[in-house]
C-alpha cells in the first residue's frame, strides 16, 4: 500500500540502474525493465532503417527530421525513453551534443510487448500528449497491427489502424509507404 510519506523516486536513482535495464521516471515511480526482445528489436530496427532514413538525412528521401532510437526524454518529472522519437527540423535544425532531450519530440513510437504495452498505453501516451508531442504510433508485433495517433487538443484521436502486410502511408511520414509485412519478418 503506498502512502503520502512514500519516496519519489529521483534522477539519481534512475542513474544508478544498471546498464543492461532500460529505466524511466514516471509518475514518481522508478520503472524498470529489460532491453527489449528480438522480436521487438526487429520491428525497431525495420522501422528506423527502413522508413524513418528518407527523413533523416536520406540523400533520396523527404528529409526534415532528426530521429532517434531509443532516446532519453526529460518532459517535465517524467523521463521516458521511447523506442523512437522524432523531432521536426524546424524544431531541432542541429541535434545538440545531450546525454538527454527537454525539447519534447514531435514524434513517439512505442513498440509493444506484453510487458510494456499497458505501461505505455495508460502512462506514456498522455504524458505525450500533455507535452504536445503530435503523432504517436502503437507498434504491436505479436498482432501486427500500427496504430496511429494523432494529437487533437488534449488527448489524441486514433487516426488509422493497419495490419499485416499492408503496404501504407502513415501521418506524419505519409511521404514514404511503409511495407508493414518488413516489420514483421524473422
Amino acid at each position: 500500500m503506498s502512502s503520502a510519506a512514500e519516496k519519489s523516486a529521483t534522477y539519481e536513482d534512475l542513474l544508478a540502474v544498471p546498464e543492461h535495464l532500460v529505466a524511466e521516471l514516471i509518475e514518481g515511480q522508478l520503472i524498470t525493465q529489460p532491453r527489449p526482445a528480438s522480436i521487438h528489436a526487429r520491428s525497431g530496427s525495420a522501422l528506423h532503417y527502413g522508413l524513418f532514413g528518407p527523413f533523416d538525412g536520406g540523400n533520396d528521401g523527404p528529409g526534415g527530421w532528426v530521429i532517434l532510437f531509443e532516446p532519453e526524454l526529460h518532459l517535465g518529472p517524467d523521463v521516458l525513453v521511447p523506442d523512437i522519437a522524432g523531432w521536426r527540423r524546424e524544431r531541432m535544425p542541429v541535434m545538440p551534443d545531450v546525454a538527454y532531450f527537454e525539447l519534447p519530440p514531435d514524434f513517439c513510437c512505442e513498440i509493444l510487448s506484453p510487458s510494456t504495452a499497458r505501461l505505455d498505453r495508460v502512462k506514456k501516451v498522455p504524458i505525450y500528449a500533455r507535452h504536445g508531442v503530435g503523432h504517436v504510433w502503437l507498434v504491436d508485433p505479436a498482432a501486427q497491427t500500427l496504430e496511429v495517433l494523432a494529437l487533437d487538443g488534449e488527448t489524441y484521436r486514433l487516426v488509422a489502424t493497419h495490419a499485416g502486410e499492408e503496404v501504407v502511408e502513415a501521418a506524419p511520414f505519409d511521404a514514404v509507404p511503409l511495407d508493414l509485412g518488413s516489420l514483421w519478418s524473422r
